[in-house]
């Protein structure tokens, strides 16, 4: 809620506080992300929902039974009932035409007649539009007659004898009556054509009318003349006509009469002209008894004396008169004329309506959202939103005091209450004001308490409070501290399975630090103390057996487990990976391999190697390994600064030997030493010749070798073809 007024008698605005003009749909949403850092827009209060209208409203009532609530609007004309006890729109209605005005025939939205601007006049039900009439002319507005269920409609224009009508038409027969005709001085005659055609611009009309129902239910009709014509509906005639004192110089003509009020009484009449004057009639007098300036001279539109449904009510609060232009909404006293409060909101107002017994103004306004305004000193909150008096209490500097408010703190929110229950109340010597003041509040089995002055009994009651909350503070900070202090990472001091001894250690300083909370939990360093010295050394861990739960670096059992390299943990092995399935073991140690025929070549080019003993031509021709898809090494590529290029093999010849056995017999010994390669021959005896070209493969630095003699099941580089699968499983 927003305080929208900062005198003695504050207003609250519910709702359309911030709504001057209809933002875009487009813009709306862009800015539904900035708004949820707005204050004022996540402290808002939705009264109704939809309370609004796309472009602007038009007109606004309340029903009898002070349930519904009826509005018209635009664009495009539509209706909107809303349902007050469940704060929520219970249904909306387009129509042909704009709305102008209308009236709520039942006491509730059963039944409803609507002035439209297209000349026509509209039943409306539940079920939709009943019925439509069209009007001989243009309304103005609408009045009804619950004696006689005639709808009285004030129009413009003049009838063939040159006076204006109030067309009466008959809700029992369903038919139009002879109309009451008004003195409205005439067609006009000023403008071009001189009144050869009936209603000219200038031509006159009757704005208004007003039924003093409660008491000897005349009929008033104001006009463009500024006069004020009273009828019997009796008698069907003519009672008084009233002349207010508009004009300031004999010539001047008189302001347009616009608003028309009786009391309840019947005595008094209240008058609103086009030039925001006032006038209050006694009917027994033609001279007004009281003039009032509403101060922007816009015409009045809405004139209201505020009296509650009951008598004995109405004798104990000062009387009040509402007044309303399109500028300003302005309260004051009818006796005396002097203001009481005002409300001005930032865009034009069309019509207002004011739930009966209650302190809410409800208004049809420029703009896109329909504005609420509470003044709680006019009276309760209606029951429909009674929570609004608690926020009020919570804005208002005394919240037990409703009479009391401040301009300085009625903008802050008062504190939040405390929930008590009667032996708290009694610790806080406060259960003397139980039933003896509003400062405690009954609910359910205690009371809530105004936060400030729980503060204020706890502080008397216990004068070290702050002492306490100071230690208790600095013990706090104290123990967050001593909970996260840094402890360093230990290192297993092991030589075999080391990382099942950090593991092991891991759990353990966990363990430790969960100890740790709840030691300080229960209340310090003390247990903490108590529990190391109690806890057994080493060496007596080590003779006595081990706790369940202990760990097993400090275990004697477990000893060799760490220390013998026959217990190590081969991670490679099949039952390893069969108990620890998800476990991802490390590559094995690189092994040295030995040379190939071609870098044994290489190799034996090189100045200043031997190669005179056989024993060192068999080993360099001697396969260390089986045959492999031909990679080399990235060493003896860079040594040699050449790729392998394809070469042709033939198939019934031996393996390249070097160019340095020249002998026969050192031939003859070689090939007595190597695995002679099978022959496949043709049926004719023909030795068959395949080229077996070999391409340049990458060479990878992360790679490991092949193993010369182990199992290669184990290390899955070695194959040909890498499986895409990281399943353990796949590898062995």
């Amino acid at each position: 809620m927003k305080l929208s007024n900062q005198s003695e008698v504050p207003v609250y605005t519910i709702s359309g506080s911030n709504t001057a003009r209809p933002l875009p749909e487009w813009l709306a949403r862009r800015r539904k992300r900035s708004l949820k850092n707005d204050l004022e827009y996540a402290n808002r209060v939705e009264l109704l929902q939809d309370f609004e209208f796309e472009e602007a409203s038009q007109c606004v009532r309340v029903s009898e039974d002070g349930e519904w609530v009826m509005s018209t609007g635009t664009y495009k004309p539509q209706i909107h009932t809303h349902y007050l006890p469940q704060l929520s729109l219970s249904w909306a209605r387009h129509t042909v035409a704009l709305n102008t005005t209308f009236i709520l025939l039942s006491s509730d939205y059963s039944k409803s007649l609507h002035l439209q601007s297209d000349r026509s006049l509209e039943f409306h039900t539940p079920s939709g539009c009943h019925h439509t009439m069209r009007l001989p002319r243009y309304g103005r507005d609408l009045a009804y007659d619950r004696h006689s269920t005639e709808a009285l409609v004030p129009s413009v224009g003049v009838n063939p004898d040159g006076m204006g009508e109030v067309f009466r038409l008959n809700l029992e027969l369903g038919r139009y009556m002879r109309s009451y005709e008004v003195d409205v001085g005439g067609d006009d005659f000023t403008s071009a054509g001189a009144g050869a055609l009936q209603g000219g611009i200038n031509t006159g009309a009757v704005n208004t009318a007003a039924i003093a129902e409660e008491s000897h239910n005349l009929l008033a009709f104001g006009t463009t003349l500024g006069t004020v014509e009273l009828w019997d509906p009796r008698a069907k005639g003519r009672a008084g006509i009233l002349v207010p004192p508009t004009q300031f110089a004999p010539d001047e003509a008189r302001n347009e009469i616009t608003a028309l009020e009786f009391h309840r009484s019947g005595l008094t009449l209240a008058t609103g002209a086009s030039n925001g004057l006032m006038h209050l009639y006694d009917l027994r007098s033609p001279v007004p008894i009281l003039k009032k300036d509403q101060g922007y001279g816009f015409p009045i539109h809405t004139l209201k004396f505020l009296q509650p449904s009951t008598a004995t009510r109405e004798q104990t609060m000062d009387p009040k008169i509402m007044s309303a232009d399109k500028k300003i909404i302005k309260i004051w006293d009818p006796r005396d004329g002097s203001p009481w409060t005002s409300v001005e909101p930032a865009v034009d107002i069309n019509s207002v309506a004011w739930c009966k017994d209650s302190g809410m103004l409800l208004t049809a306004n420029e703009g896109r959202q329909q504005h609420s305004f509470f003044i709680p000193q006019l009276g309760p909150a209606p029951k429909w939103c009674s929570f609004l008096d608690n926020l009020v209490e919570e804005m208002a500097e005394d919240p037990n005091d409703p009479n009391a408010f401040s301009t300085g703190q009625t903008g802050a929110v008062y504190d939040n209450f405390k929930f008590l229950t009667v032996p708290q109340l009694r610790t806080l010597n406060l259960d003397h004001l139980i039933g003896r003041t509003n400062l405690l509040r009954p609910y359910m089995h205690g009371y809530f308490v105004g936060q400030q002055l729980y503060d204020e009994a706890r502080l008397i009651t216990n004068p070290y409070i702050w002492e306490e909350e100071r230690a208790k503070r600095v013990k706090d900070k104290i123990d967050k501290e001593r909970e996260s202090r840094i402890r360093g990472k230990k290192k297993a001091n092991v030589k075999v399975n080391k990382k099942l001894a950090e593991k092991l250690m891991h759990v353990e300083e966990k363990n430790e630090r969960k100890k740790a909370q709840r030691v300080l939990e229960r209340g310090g360093d003390d247990e903490m103390v108590d529990a190391s010295a109690s806890a057994p050394t080493p060496a007596a861990a080590a003779t006595s057996d081990a706790a369940p739960g202990k760990s097993l670096l400090a275990d004697s059992r477990f000893s060799k487990l760490f220390e013998d390299e026959d217990f190590a943990i081969d991670e490679h092995s099949h039952e390893f990976r069969m108990l620890n399935p998800s476990t991802v073991p490390e590559p094995a140690p690189r092994k040295e391999r030995g040379l190939t025929a071609v870098e044994q070549e290489d190799a034996d080019d090189v100045p200043g190697s031997s190669s005179d003993g056989s024993s060192s031509e068999e080993e360099s021709y001697a396969p260390k390994k089986e045959p492999s898809s031909g990679k080399i090494s990235t060493s003896s590529y860079k040594r040699n600064n050449k790729s392998r290029h394809p070469r042709m093999q033939v198939s019934s010849s031996t393996n390249v030997s070097s160019g340095r056995d020249r002998s026969f017999g050192s031939r003859a010994q070689n090939m007595q030493t190597k695995s002679k390669p099978s022959r496949r021959t043709t049926v004719v005896g023909e030795q068959e010749v395949s080229f077996m070209p070999q391409g340049k493969q990458r060479q990878k630095n992360n790679a490991a070798p092949e193993s010369s003699g182990g199992d290669k099941s184990f290390n899955f580089r070695s194959k040909e073809r890498r499986s895409a699968s990281g399943n353990t499983f796949r590898k062995m």
